[in-house]
């Protein structure tokens, strides 16, 4: 006779496979019981965070993507602790990566591209708009949705307006290599919004050239590259892409387009429809301070509880129409335990 199964739940949430990990968290996939909407759980390790001295970057993201309630960003739902644990509950985005529709499919159509584009383009906007800089852009970052719509993730290494130093510029070097903009490895200061747009930029070639604009296996002669934006179009590109993303990869921050331009340029405006959505009121960090807490009154549930071995509705019915989500879910023996 099989044995029961543990269940592992978290406040509402039960929790089941590790669908990403990192350096200083996993993401789980869970499902709320109560609504039985799934969602992405992120774990972090307290005592990590606080011996990498990690703690305001990660109240940052936290704080950064509640200030951010946008159709193209990876919705966040709300932030626990535990003694140990910090949790946070985010969408999940069943798409996977746009970095892996290119290396599966290579280059796009210049339409398909564009669509890309122009969400990419009116999430910075946005995001800029509120004083954000999200400074890590590429396509490993930009999330698909079953619909196949962007949504940007990742806002660890974001800047928030009030860490512009007097003279007006950010001064951290952050960001991947192959997508940071000249202005930034010079360590000199850079505008935050103009440094997100070459990104951007590098971001559009690879969709539609399939490759990177910026790229050598030598760290100093791919910087020589990317500071005098050494690069060639493909010869498939139509005139107006070209024109556009020479702009955008202009070395120099001072005459590089403008989000304004961009907005009027003839390519980008092609078919451009920007998001209605309903924006939302206050916003309230009350939550992102107390997870950090070791107040017993801040800390979230975390049990694990035993589950019958017979089947219920749920699994009958996904097992019949082939859409079965308990394989997202770990199967711990109670055998395990004893």
């Amino acid at each position: 006779m099989s044995q029961p199964k543990i269940k592992r739940r978290v406040g509402i949430y039960e929790v089941g496979r590790t669908i990403g990990e990192g350096t200083f968290a996993k993401v789980k996939f869970a499902r709320n019981s109560e609504t039985g909407e799934a969602v992405a759980l992120k774990i972090l390790d307290k005592e990590k965070v606080l011996k990498h001295k990690m703690a305001e970057q990660i109240k940052r993201e936290i704080a950064t993507m509640k200030l951010i309630k946008h159709p193209n960003v990876v919705r966040l739902y709300e932030v626990m602790g535990s003694r140990t644990k910090i949790y946070i509950v985010l969408e999940f985005v069943t798409g996977g990566e746009l970095f892996d529709k290119i290396v599966n499919h290579g280059r796009m159509g210049e339409p398909e591209a564009r669509r890309y584009f122009q969400q990419l383009i009116n999430v910075v906007d946005y995001c800029h708009s509120r004083g954000v800089y999200h400074r890590d852009l590429k396509p490993e970052n930009l999330l698909l949705d079953a619909y196949g719509n962007l949504k940007v993730s990742d806002f660890g290494l974001s800047a928030l307006s009030q860490q512009v130093r007097d003279d007006g510029l950010l001064h951290t070097t952050c960001g991947t290599p192959n997508y940071v903009a000249p202005e930034v490895l010079n360590d000199r200061g850079y505008d935050g919004a103009t440094a997100d747009l070459w990104s951007c930029g590098v971001i559009l070639f690879v969709l539609v050239a399939g490759y990177l604009p910026f790229d050598d296996p030598n760290l100093m002669e791919l910087y020589k590259k990317i500071s005098s934006a050494d690069f060639t179009c493909p010869p498939w590109l139509s005139f107006s892409a070209r024109k556009l993303i020479t702009r955008i990869l202009d070395p120099n921050p001072m005459t590089r387009i403008t989000m304004a331009e961009i907005l009027d340029d003839e390519w980008f405006k092609k078919d451009y429809k920007p998001p209605v959505f309903e924006e939302s009121g206050e916003t309230n960090l009350d939550d992102v301070e107390a997870v950090f807490k070791d107040s017993e009154e801040h800390h979230v549930t975390e049990k694990k509880e035993e589950q019958p071995t017979s089947m219920n509705a749920f699994e009958l019915i996904s097992m019949s129409r082939g859409l079965n989500l308990e394989n997202l879910f770990d199967v711990e023996q109670v055998c395990k335990f004893t």
